[in-house]
């Protein structure tokens, strides 16, 4: 899963405008404009989209991690130069303050059924005995749940602009 389709869905699901989109970035003194999102918000194959990198995405998350929960006392997080599906999970879990029954719950929305075992193995550090890496499939499954939950709207969403309803396996 690349970075524009994670910065996409995220947009989607939260209803998110450019100008909240650039006071998220403000949020960790991060200066964007309004045609550099609308470039990383592009299809693929349109001949303005530019590349979103991990950086600019912790950014974002980071920016998001303030707006949602507050700034943090202390230090400042450094972005990651490289930006792993397990990372992007983290932070959205901190971003909107869930708790593994709550993560559980939304990954159920997608119609994925995980244990609290299972999706902790996601939150552990690399070289962990019981660590597991995010897949794009894991990760998609919760950013669709994260919209069906948080979307604006009476069901929290009226269509499925990633064609995402077929029946999950894992």
């Amino acid at each position: 899963m690349n970075n524009n389709d994670i910065l996409r869905r995220i947009r989607y699901a939260f209803d998110l405008s450019d100008s909240k989109m650039i006071s998220i970035f403000d949020q960790v003194d991060h200066q964007v404009t309004r045609t550099q999102i609308s470039d990383w918000l592009k299809k693929d194959d349109a001949p303005a989209y530019q590349k979103c990198s991990d950086k600019q995405l912790t950014f974002f998350l980071n920016g998001l991690i303030n707006d949602k929960r507050g700034k943090r006392d202390g230090p400042r997080l450094k972005p990651e130069k490289c930006l792993s599906n397990n990372a992007v999970f983290m932070k959205l879990k901190i971003a909107l303050n869930l708790q593994a029954d709550d993560v559980i719950k939304i990954l159920s929305l997608a119609g994925v059924k995980i244990s609290k075992h299972e999706l902790s193995a996601f939150f552990r550090r690399p070289g962990h005995k019981h660590y597991r890496e995010c897949k794009n499939q894991m990760l998609r499954n919760f950013l669709k749940g994260v919209q069906l939950k948080y979307r604006p709207g009476p069901e929290g969403m009226s269509e499925d602009p990633w064609n995402l309803t077929s029946p999950k396996r894992f």
